[in-house]
């Protein structure tokens, strides 16, 4: 299987901008009726806000200034970096919210089965467990996915006024298309650096250093924020 970070970046972008056409095409009314028939309602459960049920949280740059705001030790670099350049660095599209280190893996913000900042909480949280993206089934086959984990969490069947349905189903499409807009700058902001710097991504030099990664070694993270690059150092530990 290819490695998506060996795919050109125009090719990317290419790709990422058609889907974002896609989004745009696809009927804020068919989202609203899906939302509605399933009826979905929140039981408090906390599963959504754990790293074993949902994996990392993925920071829009706008959400990335709100957590700066109440607690910057919250973020961290987003897992799994697209590149790595022939000196060693990576880069990666984003921040991700960073989990306690407990099992399993609760959201920093979570205290007693309650988010001490729901009021201010993030756009991917206000919208969960909604989306719209493409994605392969588990036989392969890409089509539209509109809900995260279903039966695995909440309650179903509940009838939903028609105005929550469809400003709920607008609030998801405006989230998805500044996710793939995020994206799709940070390819173009790589394109130019790479050519800037005589930069390329290297695949093994990537496996290298995250084989090396994974037995506790730094590596040097370039994080994609507000157009331009931030520096850290991390450790798996």
């Amino acid at each position: 299987m290819i490695t998506i970070s060996l795919v050109p970046i125009p090719f990317r972008i290419d790709a990422l901008t058609r889907e974002r056409n896609s989004l745009y095409e696809y009927p804020v009314d068919r989202l609203a009726a899906i939302i509605r028939e399933i009826g979905f309602t929140c039981t408090c459960c906390a599963k959504c806000c754990t790293r074993d049920f949902n994996g990392h949280v993925f920071l829009l740059d706008r959400d990335v200034a709100t957590v700066r705001s109440i607690d910057p030790e919250a973020l961290e670099p987003a897992p799994d970096p697209e590149f790595c350049d022939q000196n060693g660095t990576f880069y990666v599209s984003g921040y991700a919210l960073k989990a306690k280190a407990d099992e399993p893996g609760t959201c920093w913000f979570l205290e007693n089965g309650r988010c001490r900042i729901y009021d201010r909480r993030f756009a991917i949280c206000r919208i969960y467990p909604y989306m719209l993206h493409r994605e392969p089934d588990e036989t392969g086959v890409v089509d539209w996915r509109q809900f995260a984990g279903i039966d695995l969490h909440g309650d179903y069947g509940r009838e939903l006024p028609g105005e929550e349905t469809l400003a709920m189903a607008r609030e998801t499409k405006e989230y998805e298309n500044a996710f793939l807009t995020q994206e799709i700058n940070f390819l173009e902001c790589i394109q130019d650096h790479f050519a800037r710097h005589k930069l390329r991504h290297v695949q093994k030099i990537y496996d290298d250093r995250m084989r090396a990664f994974a037995k506790g070694g730094v590596i040097r993270v370039m994080v994609y924020y507000d157009d331009r690059f931030e520096e850290h150092s991390i450790s798996s530990d």
